[in-house]
This record gives structure tokens, C-alpha cells and sequence, in this order.
């Protein structure tokens, strides 16, 4: 019987226990993975805490990326096969697919081949990130040569995808990170500027580093009160794209700088993407010429083995990360 983490109450990382179930075989429009490795990411945090967009039916399980090998395609399934080597595609609900274990069953339109030179470790830590950045900087945000994004969180496994797609279309990248101990990593990992905000002024920054014009895009998972920050940072007609709520505060709307400067916050999730399949194809190929090319190149972190799923969840917890942190299987 495969290994599978579970949790049966929200909480605390120890509330994920990993359990022998019997093997299920895929249903109609499903594939079976035989899991390799599994990508860690702050949704499957928040969902074990019971603050995500998704309540937990319990006991539960989670996770969104893995890599591993096709082993059973159940009926009505085309164009996968056993024995293929894919990832996942975070695109189904985290409660009834989720991926944790030595075994995962998840809807067959959810599964994507990764290049062949990419490790599992590597493949899965593909989708997530870079689909989630390429959806504001790209699809949205229209981010271009001579562009200038602020991205914040930026050693985080999605900043650092988004630093790599700026890079990618000759945009400015402005990384901000907490501590200063992050900056020499976040510009060897193509940040054009790094502002370590515990020490620097954000605002002061930005416009020292814009010649006072600010920055037509920012990109943030925090909320709280940085977004008042990021809007006086923000050039007129800018967007601000908010994906996350790590801040604890209230996220309160900039509504004067909003008006002075006619801003748009938008609120995004990596939905927006792959539930739409043109954008979702889009999005795919953007991601697979990039690997080809070398411009986008999955940073790891940390490894964990699976029975050190609780310490992998308290690392990330720590924010001491910098890339993205993979469970191997």
C-alpha cells in the first residue's frame, strides 16, 4: 500500500500525518502518477491551516505539484499513456487531487511532459511558479522590453520565476526582500536591482532607482499594509498585481494614490490560467521555450525525503527559503 500524507484537523505542521492506504484506480478522465518528487508551495501552507481559498473536507489530502511516471490511465483518457514522464499541472481542486504521497490520481488534462534534461526534483518545480508569474507579467500585465516590475517575496520559488521572465523580455526587475542577506543570492538569480526593505525604504528606493518615475507593474503575495507602499511606488496608469496574503494586517485599498495616479490593483490567482485552455496553451509554450532556451531554469533550494514532510512544512514556514523546496519520493 502506497505512502500518502493526510491531515484529519487543520493546524500546525504536525497536524500531517503520512499513512498506508490501499491503491485506487483512476476514474473516468484520470491518470495515476507513480510519484518521484513533490513541489512545495505556500497554497498547500495555508490549506493545511484552513486559511485558503479552498476549505479542507477532512481528513484530507494536499498538494498541487508533483513529477512522476504515468502507471494507470482510467477510461475515456487520451493523449497520455503509461510510462509516461510528466508533472502536474495546479489546476484541479487541492482537497479531492491532492498529490502528497507515493501515488497521485489527478485529472488527466492536469498532466504536462517536462523536458527531458530536467531532474524529477526539477520538473517538479515547474508549473506553479512559472505559470503563476507568467499569468500577471504576460497574459496580463503585457510586461515588455524597457518595462520595470517590482516584484516582492522574490526569493520566494514564484519571485524567482518572475525575475527570470523579466529578464526574459529585456523588462527591469526591482527584487525586494525582508533581510539583506538575500540580496547578493537574488542578483546572482538575474534581479537587475534587489531593495532589502528592513533596511531600506521602499518607496525611497524604487524612485532613486526609476529617476522618480516609479514602476509600471508591481507583483505581490503580501497585501497588508504594503500595498499602500507599492502604490506610492507605482508610476501612473501602473498595475499592481496581488496574489497572496501573507500579511497578517488588513489589506486596506490605496484609494489616494489610486485616484492621483489612476492605478489597477488586481487581484490574481493561477486559475485565471489554466481553467481558460487558450491561455493555458499560451502559458505552456511560454514555459517550454524558455526551458529550451535557458532563460527559465527552476532554482532549488532544499530537498526533504517524504517522512520529513512536517520539517519540509516548517522550512517553508520559516521563510528561510530561497527557491523552491522539493519532497523527494
Amino acid at each position: 500500500m502506497p505512502k500518502i500524507v493526510r491531515f484529519h484537523e487543520t493546524g500546525g505542521a504536525e497536524v500531517l500525518r503520512i499513512e498506508e492506504l490501499p491503491l485506487v484506480e483512476p476514474g473516468e478522465g484520470e491518470v495515476r502518477l507513480k510519484v518521484e518528487a513533490l513541489g512545495l508551495n505556500r497554497a498547500e501552507i495555508m490549506f493545511r491551516q484552513g486559511q485558503y481559498l479552498e476549505t479542507p473536507r477532512l481528513p484530507t489530502r494536499l498538494g498541487y505539484e508533483a513529477s512522476g511516471v504515468v502507471d494507470a490511465v482510467g477510461p475515456g483518457v487520451s493523449g497520455v499513456k503509461i510510462g509516461d514522464r510528466v508533472s502536474t499541472i495546479p489546476s484541479f481542486s487541492i482537497s479531492a487531487y491532492g498529490v502528497y504521497g507515493e501515488s497521485a490520481i489527478v485529472p488527466a488534462y492536469a498532466v504536462a511532459s517536462y523536458p527531458a534534461d530536467l531532474s524529477p526534483i526539477e520538473g517538479a518545480a515547474i508549473w506553479m511558479q512559472y505559470l503563476t508569474a507568467y499569468g500577471a507579467l504576460i497574459e496580463f500585465g503585457q510586461l515588455q522590453k524597457n518595462g520595470c516590475v517590482l516584484i516582492t517575496a522574490a526569493s520566494s520559488s514564484v519571485g524567482l520565476a518572475a525575475i527570470q521572465i523579466a529578464e526574459s523580455v529585456g523588462a527591469t526587475a526591482i527584487a525586494a526582500t525582508r533581510g539583506a542577506g538575500k540580496k547578493s543570492f537574488l542578483m546572482g538569480a538575474g534581479a537587475d536591482h534587489v531593495i532589502a526593505t528592513d533596511e531600506e525604504d521602499l518607496v525611497e528606493s524604487v524612485m532613486a532607482l526609476t529617476a522618480g518615475k516609479g514602476v509600471s507593474m508591481a507583483f505581490d503575495p503580501v497585501g497588508g499594509s504594503l500595498l499602500g507602499k507599492l502604490a506610492d511606488a507605482a508610476a501612473p496608469g501602473a498595475t499592481i498585481f496581488e496574489y497572496g496574503a501573507l500579511s497578517p494586517d488588513p489589506t486596506i485599498f490605496p484609494l489616494f494614490p489610486a485616484l492621483a495616479k489612476g492605478l489597477s490593483v488586481r487581484g490574481y490567482t493561477l486559475f485565471e490560467i489554466v481553467k481558460n485552455p487558450e491561455r493555458l496553451a499560451r502559458g505552456k509554450q511560454f514555459v517550454y521555450d524558455g526551458l529550451k532556451s535557458g532563460a527559465l531554469k527552476p532554482i532549488i533550494d532544499r530537498t526533504f525525503p517524504l517522512e520529513n514532510i512536517v520539517e519540509a512544512h516548517r522550512y517553508m514556514e520559516s521563510n528561510q527559503q530561497q527557491g523552491k523546496i522539493v519532497v523527494t519520493v
